[in-house]
């Protein structure tokens, strides 16, 4: 008897390992796309994290906006408040002066009501 196999047994041994070898080779090509998709995933990942990130600050941005313009519109609305009440004021002293000046007799245009001069009357 002889250490070495017999033809008959190298041959499927043969074909066992080949067969071992392309399933193998088709697991690691399995494996490599499989890293590959992660890869992108995570790249997606990254990026829809980078996206919400910016959002974020857009939001947090607009947020300091929109309080910086309400307050500004609140100093607007105090002070149209303030002008309007001075206007009132200014108006209800107009409408004043010129009731004392017709109740008087001194029309609009410095002459009486009478058709006279103010410094005839006096002369």
């Amino acid at each position: 008897m002889t250490d070495r196999p017999s033809s008959s047994l190298t041959l499927p041994v043969s074909s066992e390992i080949e067969a071992a070898t392309r399933r193998l080779r088709a697991a690691l090509d399995a494996l490599e796309g499989a890293a590959e998709r992660r890869r992108e995933a995570d790249r997606d990942e990254d990026e829809l994290a980078s996206r919400i990130h910016a959002l974020g600050v857009d939001r947090s941005r607009l947020a300091d906006e929109l309080d910086g313009s309400l307050v500004r519109s609140r100093q607007l609305e105090r002070t149209n408040r303030e002008i309007a009440e001075k206007l009132d004021a200014a108006i209800g002293t107009i409408r004043q002066v010129l009731d004392g000046n017709l109740l008087d007799g001194t029309a609009l245009d410095g002459e009486a009501s009478d058709g006279k001069a103010p410094d005839e009357d006096s002369a």
